[in-house]
């Protein structure tokens, strides 16, 4: 039994004096760690500044920001990993991430789906912040203005206020369309005629009218009335016209209701000819 109890010290000792030799390497990892932390926080804050500031595209200069703090804390992390002692270690995740990769990306496949997703669309840039893109196959379909996008999922802005993040595999996969690639955007309605009218005569007046509402573009791009059918023996007119998404601060929604207006009053002001 003293043997036991002694053996059992012996182990005690050993392990004391392996802690005792390892704590100020530990607090020399902690601090290590905690510096490149803030360091990655920081050089992502300034790079993406910067980027921004040097760039068309913020969507993919916060993009990039955001892989050099990946990469800045994964150095942090190996030299964290030698000043421990684990430099075998280190070289063996370096030798071994071809295998690691493999093993990791079946494990994780829709995470590094996503994040291959994203890197693709950052450079290839299909859509920038600001942009009004609908995604996805009907009928479920998503339509919004792009917030931002991160290594995995793309942040949309519906047009009710909903934040929508959708994973950027998704994106890749389905159709995308872009309303607003170019900064101009159509939008559409359509109205009912009251019977018996001078119909070319209320068509111009409707265009008229039309141009006359703040954010509608003229020149170029004229608002069109058209007849596109006929509703209870009383004719359908087709409203289009067009707005400058990077030039008007006005929403989409206040100016289409500011049109619908405008061209219900000409046709409420109207007078048929005959009943």
């Amino acid at each position: 039994m003293r043997n036991f109890f002694r053996d059992v010290n012996i182990i005690l000792d050993s392990y004391y004096d392996r802690l005792v030799d390892i704590t100020p390497k530990l607090l020399l990892a902690i601090i290590v760690m905690t510096g490149v932390w803030f360091l990655a926080g920081t050089v992502r804050k300034t790079a993406g500044i910067r980027l921004k500031r040097n760039m068309d595209d913020p969507l993919l200069a916060g993009f990039l920001a955001t892989l050099l703090r990946l990469a800045i804390l994964v150095a942090g992390l190996l030299v964290a990993l030698r000043i421990l002692g684990f430099g075998g270690i280190t070289a063996s995740i370096l030798a071994g991430a071809g295998i690691s990769a493999f093993v990791i990306g079946f494990a994780l496949r829709d995470i590094g789906e996503n994040f291959l997703a994203g890197i693709l669309m950052a450079f290839k840039r299909p859509f920038r912040v600001g942009d009004f893109i609908e995604t996805g196959n009907p009928p479920n379909t998503v339509k919004g203005r792009v917030v931002s996008l991160n290594i995995r999922v793309t942040q949309l802005k519906t047009p009710d206020g909903k934040d929508v993040y959708i994973p950027n595999a998704s994106i890749i996969k389905t159709p995308l369309f872009n309303y607003t690639v170019d900064g101009f955007l159509r939008l559409d309605f359509t109205v009912n005629l009251p019977a018996g009218q001078d119909y070319a005569a209320m068509i111009t007046e409707m265009e008229n009218a039309a141009g006359r509402v703040d954010g509608v573009l003229i020149t170029g791009r004229e608002p069109v009335v058209t007849i596109s059918g006929i509703t209870s023996d009383r004719p359908e007119a087709s409203v289009s016209f067009w707005i400058d998404t990077s030039t008007t601060p006005r929403k989409e929604e206040s100016i289409k209701s500011d049109v619908i207006l405008a061209v219900q009053r000409i046709v409420e002001n109207s007078t048929p000819n005959h009943i």
